[in-house]
């Protein structure tokens, strides 16, 4: 995401929902961070119109919406990828701690993250490598954590791969505005001291494998150098598509740009393309934001989607 107007975040995590998969040889956990419960669809998407809900109990989950079906529930969380002999973490939520003035909800937070880890059974010095989709504010905070007055990479033997273009994008004072603040206001806390501790892997998103059955694919639109990362394990695959979709609606109305996407079009045209590639190869699709379990299969229905919660 990026900049937010809304300060309001629950503080209660979901019990119910499966929390663990299989990807062939590959183990993916869910490890929340937050949970966000303050976007009505007409505040997240600037086209929205009410009469898009018609019919919505035939497509659109119970648990997507607040009881008073409202507000947009929303989740922000890392996946964990635990195979014989490494562990890889995917997107790391906003961080404790930070400085985030411009978006209320993510500021100076302290979340439990790192415990939850913990529960899933890893530790942070067990980590081999971060993969992150983008350089926005709730996909980096993790990063690194404060110790001793001083931000330290989380993961202290991890090697983080990102888009060299979005650190020279979010670096560039000709690409500083309102809507980039945030991704600006990051880099000192959360990507310059994994760079200066010698981690990071500065990429291009060009399609090729970064880890063995790990690779970066260009979806860019909602940020400059958006990723997806497609996984493949004994013939079967999975898809992170990060902030492609923030929501189950736009499975169903995938023409549905939300307030966080910079370049309307190439965000529509990123979406579809990994819409019909998820659907295309009966992949396992796991989300940066949906809420409940967060993954889901996608199928086509006519010319557009329908989305399953697993």
């Amino acid at each position: 995401m990026g900049t937010q107007t809304a300060a309001a975040a629950t503080a209660a995590l979901p019990t119910r929902h499966q929390q663990r998969w299989r990807v062939g040889a590959v183990t993916v956990t869910k490890v929340t961070d937050l949970l966000l419960d303050m976007f009505t669809p007409a505040a997240l998407f600037p086209d929205w119109q009410p009469e898009l809900l018609e019919g919505s109990g035939s497509w659109l989950s119970p648990d997507s919406m607040d009881a008073a079906g409202v507000h947009a529930l929303m989740s922000v969380h890392s996946w964990v990828l635990t195979s014989p002999g490494r562990i890889v973490v995917i997107d790391t939520g906003v961080g404790d701690g930070k400085e985030r003035p411009h978006t209320p909800v993510f500021h100076r937070l302290q979340t439990g993250y790192l415990d939850r880890l913990r529960a899933a059974g890893v530790a942070p010095e067990d980590v081999d490598h971060v993969l992150l989709t983008h350089l926005h504010v709730d996909h980096v905070g993790w990063n690194t954590r404060l110790v001793d007055g001083r931000w330290v990479p989380t993961f202290p033997n991890a090697r983080y791969h990102f888009s060299a273009r979005e650190r020279a994008w979010f670096t560039d004072p000709a690409n500083h505005s309102d809507r980039n603040r945030n991704s600006f206001l990051l880099q000192p806390d959360s990507i310059a001291p994994v760079i200066d501790a010698g981690q990071a892997e500065m990429i291009a998103i060009d399609g090729r494998e970064v880890v063995p059955g790990l690779s970066f694919h260009p979806t860019p639109g909602h940020s400059p150098d958006h990723a997806s990362i497609r996984l493949r394990s004994e013939g079967v695959e999975g898809w992170f598509v990060g902030d492609l979709l923030h929501h189950p609606i736009q499975i169903r109305y995938p023409e549905l740009n939300s307030v966080f996407d910079a370049v309307p079009a190439q965000a529509r045209a990123s979406r579809r393309w990994a819409l019909e590639q998820a659907a295309d190869s009966d992949a396992l699709v796991f989300t940066t934001h949906f809420p409940e379990s967060s993954v889901g299969r996608v199928t086509r229905d006519g010319d557009g989607f329908r989305w399953a919660f697993l």
